[in-house]
């Protein structure tokens, strides 16, 4: 029996149907789960990360949590997340796998980070996850690209590694349902980087369409983005990373291929997964 929370996300819902497909016992938490929408045989069960004690009724019999943390303020994550841990430690100490970031490495501050150390300082089975970007992310854009064909967004020439979500999931259902991967932290990431200006290109050849990037200040987009993120400083540091990555291309890994024996999907298979998301 296998514990997902963030169930309904762009990942952990992946990680629920490659679960059920494989023939894993799974109990979905979310935090409505009368919209959950889960596959056959699946029920969603009502937990919240802000109160601990809400998962502890869903724990019995589970040897496995896929983890996602939807907190971004680190404080919120030093109060909460050694309680989580907790929790798991006295139902049995369940191998968790925490879907963290590549950010976690360059901010220790983080709440990536914050929740990477309250897992291991637990002394609970872990499987640390750190995507360096997930792909889902733009499609932010799909509401401007459906409108317009335009893409405003700053730093257009920005280099990213984009991962696709299933082989997030993918890789998650491995460290889920085996001990090889037991205190290993791999970071994930597409085969190559594409800049964002190519992304949003890629997303046109998917659908059809002839899309323009336009490049605008950083500044122009802060306060959507900060209501977006739900923190000024989240904000702050993904417009810092993305000017970064302007002058020095995200990092491209083998973690994807090590763990799962294939190539990581490249972000024009994923364009073409989500065509129908931007038409």
């Amino acid at each position: 029996m296998i514990l997902v929370t963030g169930a309904t996300g762009n990942v952990g819902r992946r990680v629920v149907e490659r679960l059920v497909a494989a023939g894993y016992g799974v109990r979905a938490t979310t935090r409505d789960p009368s919209h959950a929408n889960l596959p056959a045989g699946v029920a969603a069960a009502s937990a919240d990360l802000a109160d601990p004690e809400s998962l502890r009724p869903h724990l019995d019999g589970v040897e496995a949590v896929f983890l996602i943390w939807p907190f971004v303020d680190p404080a919120t994550a030093a109060h909460l997340a050694p309680r989580v841990a907790d929790v798991l430690t006295g139902a049995g100490s369940p191998r968790v796998v925490y879907v963290s970031a590549a950010y976690a490495e360059v901010d220790p501050d983080s709440f990536w980070a914050v929740v990477e150390r309250a897992i291991s300082a637990s002394g609970l089975p872990w499987t640390v996850l750190r995507p360096t970007g997930i792909a889902t992310n733009t499609l932010g854009w799909a509401a401007s690209i459906r409108a317009e064909g335009v893409v405003r967004w700053p730093y257009g020439a920005a280099a990213r590694s984009l991962v696709h979500e299933d082989d997030i999931a993918a890789v998650a259902v491995e460290a889920l349902t085996s001990e090889r991967h037991d205190q290993r932290t791999y970071v994930l990431s597409g085969p190559e980087t594409v800049t964002q200006a190519e992304q949003v290109r890629i997303i046109g050849d998917a659908i059809g369409r002839d899309l323009r990037w336009h490049d605008v200040p950083a500044q122009t987009i802060r306060p959507m983005l900060a209501a977006t993120l739900g923190s000024p400083a989240f904000a702050d540091a993904a417009l810092a990373s993305w000017a970064a990555f302007v002058q020095v291309p995200e990092q491209v890994t083998g973690d994807v291929a090590a763990v799962l024996g294939r190539p990581a999907r490249t972000f024009t298979r994923w364009a073409a997964d989500h065509a129908a998301d931007f038409a």
